[in-house]
């Protein structure tokens, strides 16, 4: 299972380390690899800051909504407010990007 990581308020690149924390530590869950920290234009309105964006390689026995109900979690720890604005900025941003491929 590949997950997309992304944040540009805040501490964006120690949200992204925390999050592949975060990952590891869900039930039945692994981390098996973490790509390097990059920095992106965002998409959309362009008055907010750049984004930090990188992928994890995870390993987990957990059904894809179960997951996903997981990686939500770790987003409002981290402060994620769902305002449905598509584009805006975000404290953290977790994606499903392929699972089970």
């Amino acid at each position: 299972v590949y997950i997309g990581v992304g944040s540009n308020l805040g501490d964006s690149r120690g949200k992204a380390q925390r999050a592949f924390d975060a990952i590891g530590q869900i039930e039945d869950t692994r981390v098996l690899k973490t790509s390097s920290l990059y920095s992106s234009k965002p998409m959309g309105p362009q008055d907010q800051p750049d984004y930090i964006n990188a992928v994890c390689l995870i390993e987990t026995s957990l059904k894809p909504h179960g997951l996903l109900k997981q990686l939500q979690r770790i987003e409002l720890e981290e402060g994620r407010e769902r305002k449905g604005e598509r584009w805006g900025p975000r404290t953290l941003d977790l994606d499903i990007l392929l699972y089970g491929s």
